[in-house]
């Protein structure tokens, strides 16, 4: 079969022909891939910003049909269409027992422990496990989430990854109310995505940022009351909050300005909800002092606090009822060939989501 893989850090993706998928063994499942969204972390992953053992087959935000059925396997069969959930839970780790399973990394480091594809006699490892910019992936059974069949792939495939962590940074981690004020950082597909679950959660006050002026249009349209550059935010903040700031700012970008903006921005007593993955290196300075006095939080929102098995098909609902716009995120359609181009375009002003579409 078809895979782009990525022999060493910050090279061109090689789209080979010769590559097969392993598995699936008990308890997973095979896929055939029909839709894949490029995020920003595939990129991250590509240039070192993430871990992943090389080579690999990047890619983690999918859909498309089930193939092949493991043993043990019992309640899904081929032509079931699903989501790819690229941080299950195994359920019985602490984390998973605390009842938070997004924070389990039981089948993540089995990822970076175990090949899911071979090229010839030389292994290839999967993206957390998955290694959706190819034509088949085997994931664990709870790496998969069915769907009803009228779910275009493509809109299936956005839930996976990049809607899943900004509508449930707003409304899992964040629980964002009716009235309250959001400011959020970065409008990518993710920020776009937490706009839109700020205005589903009723925000009063949705206002965006971005440093590509072309982008702060796209927040308008999706949501956002208002949009800036980051050198207007201070003057806003006065005007639309009289200069108190916002009740949550969310750092979708995740750098070490970002989250100093974010921090200025949140009020006293706000909360401050770090979204993006950043970089292992960076640092933030804060000073005790602040930490104490202003009595703000900073709070993670890992994979927007989700359980998938719960949480897609809610997103789904709000796409039925018009509530989520999924489809408008879609700006560029790519064959798989293309998706050197879809990285290197990550972070124009004319992309909010790629996605890598692959025929029946």
């Amino acid at each position: 079969m078809r895979a782009a893989v990525l022999h060493d850090l910050g090279e061109k993706l090689d789209i080979r022909d010769d590559v097969t998928v392993l598995g699936p063994g008990p308890g997973e499942i095979r896929i055939r891939v029909r839709a894949a969204g490029v995020c920003h972390s595939d990129q991250s992953a590509r240039d070192g910003g993430l871990p992943q053992p090389m080579p690999a087959v990047l890619g983690h935000e999918a859909a498309g049909d089930v193939i092949e059925v493991g043993n043990g396997v019992d309640d899904l069969a081929p032509g079931d269409r699903v989501i790819v959930n690229w941080l299950p839970s195994c359920g019985t780790c602490a984390e998973c027992l605390r009842g938070e399973p997004y924070l389990c990394m039981t089948h993540v480091m089995n990822g970076y422990a175990m090949p899911r594809f071979m090229a010839g006699d030389r292994p290839i490892f999967g993206m957390a496990g998955c290694g959706a910019f190819a034509e088949e992936m085997v994931v664990p059974r709870i790496g998969a989430v069915p769907i009803d069949a009228d779910v275009p792939y493509e809109v299936a495939a956005l839930v996976g990854c990049g809607v899943m962590t900004g509508v449930g940074a707003v409304v899992n981690t964040a629980r964002v109310r009716p009235g309250e004020t959001v400011v959020v950082i970065g409008c990518g597909g993710v920020g776009i995505s937490a706009i839109q679950g700020a205005r589903v959660s009723g925000a009063a006050l949705i206002v965006a940022v971005d440093t590509v002026p072309a982008k702060l249009d796209v927040a308008r349209r999706f949501g956002a009351t208002h949009a800036v550059t980051p050198d207007q935010l201070s003057d806003l903040i006065v005007e639309v909050t009289g200069a108190e700031g916002f009740d949550y700012a969310f750092d979708v970008v995740a750098l070490p300005q970002t989250l100093r903006t974010a921090w200025s921005a949140a009020r006293r007593g706000g909360t401050v909800v770090v979204v993006g993955a950043g970089r292992a290196e960076h640092q933030v300075e804060f000073n005790p002092f602040e930490l104490l006095f202003e009595g703000k939080r900073i709070i993670p929102s890992l994979y927007g606090s989700a359980y998938p098995p719960r949480d897609f098909p809610k997103l789904i609902a709000l796409w039925r009822a018009g509530r989520l716009d999924l489809e408008g995120m879609i700006t560029h359609r790519l064959r798989l060939d293309e998706v050197d181009d879809a990285l290197a375009a990550l972070g124009r002003g004319d992309v909010i989501r790629q996605v890598i579409v692959q025929d029946a």
